[in-house]
């Protein structure tokens, strides 16, 4: 496959939360919603957005219902990611079912044989559509949701189909000031393959919680990621150090180093006013984008909101290196 080394670095790059080259449909790690980016990027117990479900389909409830949300990110080099996401209560009885649309367009790229004789353009990329839905377990303030996925990824002439499926646990009860959840994302299979190798989704397995100040309109949000894969950190060959007569020491990762990265936090001021200011700090993403020799502020994250009738505004500002940043919008619309 001649080309497929492009797509195969673009997935390594953006999907910094997998190991580069063990699971395909990497994008369905990336967050879309503004909100949740300004929070640190993994955020899982917002309950009053219709992007939420996205990521966590036990979120889904009848307070999102015919509410609609409008996404776009302007990602690194020229990669962009639109999202749609819309709920609709059918009843009281049977609940709401939420469904949403991710396109990610990886741009247009000069294709080329082996002998690098230039043989026109081509385009990449990924889209997903799912279909959730959340119900609330009899007399108990947990709630059990599900979403179905279907995946394609398209570069030049080659494609790949998946499906995949989210599953998630939430407690929340209206009386107390915090809200917990366990998710499990992207089971699933890769139907058709790009070319003769089969790969694995991007599974995670997070925890989530959140927690709302009694006397101050804060709302503190905690998570924690990659549960089926603790070792997330390696020596970089880039650290290592050379003594005097030339033997070589390699980074140590320590037992802390490693347990931070599955960590990401975030803070929003005034979550329930007509402006909201948030901020977010995503640990695994500062450790693997720092400098050693300067810092970089890399996985700080920030954001706010207006709120305006009917219509809700979200900007979300990302730092990943000194040469390049991401900002992500999003439009959510009340159609009651």
């Amino acid at each position: 496959m001649k080309k497929s080394w492009i797509y195969i670095f673009l997935c390594s790059f953006i999907g910094y939360s997998q190991t580069g080259g063990e699971s395909v449909f990497n994008f369905l790690n990336l967050s879309s919603s503004a909100r949740q980016t300004a929070l640190g990027g993994n955020v899982l117990t917002i309950l009053d957005n219709v992007n939420q479900p996205i990521w966590n389909p036990s979120s889904i409830n009848n307070n999102i219902d015919n509410n609609l949300a409008v996404n776009y990110v302007n990602y690194l080099s020229d990669v962009t990611i639109t999202t749609v996401a819309f709920a609709h209560m059918i009843n009281r009885e049977i609940g709401t079912f939420h469904t949403s649309i991710s396109y990610l367009n990886y741009g247009k790229f000069i294709g080329a044989d082996e002998t690098g004789v230039e043989t026109g353009t081509f385009r990449a990329y990924d889209f997903m559509f799912s279909l959730g839905y959340s119900y609330n377990i009899l007399n108990s303030d947990f709630h059990i949701g599900a979403n179905l996925k279907v995946i394609n990824s398209v570069i030049d002439n080659y494609s790949s189909f998946g499906i995949g499926g989210d599953f998630a646990l939430l407690y929340s009860n209206e009386y107390t000031p915090y809200v917990f959840t366990v998710v499990v994302r992207n089971l699933g299979y890769q139907l058709t393959v790009y070319d003769s190798d089969r790969e694995k989704l991007p599974l995670q397995v997070n925890l989530g919680a959140s927690y709302k100040l009694e006397n101050v309109p804060l709302t503190w949000y905690f998570t924690i990621d990659n549960l089926q894969q603790w070792q997330l950190a390696y020596s970089n060959p880039s650290n290592q150090t050379v003594d005097l007569n030339g033997n070589i020491t390699q980074e140590k990762i320590s037992f802390f180093d490693n347990a931070i990265r599955h960590i990401s936090v975030g803070a929003e001021l005034f979550s329930e006013g007509a402006f909201n200011l948030r901020f977010g700090y995503n640990f695994r993403r500062a450790k693997e984008l720092k400098f050693v020799d300067q810092r970089s502020f890399a996985g700080f994250t920030a954001g706010f909101g207006l709120k305006m009738n009917k219509f809700k505004l979200n900007y979300s500002f990302s730092k990943y290196h000194p040469a390049s940043n991401s900002s992500t919008f999003s439009l959510l619309i009340n159609l009651n």
